[in-house]
């Protein structure tokens, strides 16, 4: 049975991000998939701490940071997994911290500083293990060029690429925010077209998560 582990990086258990991840576990698990769903704001860790134990010649930690704190157990998990799934919202153009300081640890531990006879990039990880990233934003899709957002959330995708072998993105916008818009500060937003994405357009990006994890649990790579 393969083996899934699906990551929340929001603060929120049980919102856009959360149910985004939600609906892609149950696509890997429609694929026979055995999941583990971890939620990162319960986890105590920091990110990479440049100790360049990775780094270092005559020891080969497979891929797996040399930190041993409260996310190493999860890190293990990841580097014997047959797939990751890690979601976010954006916050003013980026991922959260808690995303940030897991990929750190993931691909800096993941990667070296060598390359080979050809110049390509050699890694310290053993195998190709598929990722998928999930990113909620206010933002619509036809502004995301505006802010950049292409070039910002497509360098995580591009080092996953790098060092695990394979990795896609998702992208959900236009989310809707709260749960009750009249208690907040926002007047940038109009609510009825919040509610409209979230009744129209949401439920197609579930089902695009759903597909998400369907895929990526059945890719051999």
């Amino acid at each position: 049975m393969k083996k899934v582990i699906i990551i929340n990086g929001s603060p929120r258990k049980n919102f856009n991000t959360a149910l985004a991840l939600k609906e892609a576990q149950k696509g890997a698990e429609s694929a026979d998939a055995e999941v583990e769903y971890i939620n990162l704001v319960d986890i105590n860790f920091k990110g990479c701490m440049s100790c360049f134990a990775c780094k270092r010649k005559g020891i080969d930690l497979g891929g797996l940071c040399a930190i041993k704190d409260d996310l190493r157990p999860i890190l293990e998990k990841i580097v014997n997994s047959d797939a990751v799934i890690i979601g976010s919202p954006i916050y003013y153009s980026y991922p959260t911290g808690m995303f940030r300081n897991l990929l750190e640890r993931m691909l800096f531990a993941g990667g070296t500083y060598m390359v080979d006879e050809n110049g390509k990039p050699m890694r310290n990880l053993k195998r190709n293990i598929p990722v998928g990233l999930i990113f909620t934003m206010n933002v619509p899709e036809n502004l995301m060029p505006n802010y950049n957002y292409p070039t910002i959330l497509g360098a995580n995708e591009w080092a996953f690429k790098m060092i695990y072998g394979y990795c896609e993105i998702l992208n959900i916008c236009d989310t809707y925010q709260f749960n009750d818009y009249s208690k907040y500060n926002c007047n940038m937003f109009s609510e009825e077209h919040k509610k409209e994405v979230k009744e129209t357009q949401f439920p197609k990006d579930l089902e695009k998560a759903f597909d998400l994890g369907k895929r990526l649990t059945e890719m051999k790579i």
